[in-house]
């Protein structure tokens, strides 16, 4: 597995900590023992994706929100929301990955931690979105 894989594995496990216990971004960096114990650019990456996507996480979930019509954030599964966020912050906010990989990438991660459907779901809600033309880079 790739470094930013696995930054990105260790972005999502810490979103979801950081929505079901609601603790600061900065406890849940520096406590998270599995980040801890990976390659220092595994632990930048990681930790420049969870800051990111939290700290624009409204302005992600109104962009998810437009694109997802009859899906609403809090009746998505915990998982696929902060996949979704995660993909989402990287389509919008760095635009070093290209769009196919972070999709990807996405769709991956969704096989890995998400349910049998999972992984559909996120492909489609980040293609329609790739195929809307939003991303503002």
């Amino acid at each position: 597995m790739g470094m930013r894989r696995r930054g990105r594995e260790l972005a999502l496990q810490m979103l979801y900590q950081h929505e079901l216990a609601g603790n600061n971004v900065e406890t849940i960096v520096t406590s998270f023992e599995e980040l801890q114990q990976a390659p220092a650019a595994t632990r930048e990456f990681a930790a420049v994706l969870v800051r990111g996507t939290i700290g624009r996480r409204d302005e992600i979930d109104a962009r998810l929100a437009e694109q997802a019509d009859n899906w609403r954030l809090d009746r998505m599964a915990a998982v696929d929301r902060n996949i979704l966020r995660l993909a989402m912050y990287e389509l919008l906010f760095a635009p070093d990955t290209p769009p196919a990989v972070v999709i990807d990438e996405a769709v991956e991660i969704a096989k890995r931690f998400g349910s049998e459907r999972s992984s559909q779901f996120v492909n489609g809600v980040l293609d329609g979105f790739l195929h809307r033309g939003q991303p503002a880079r």
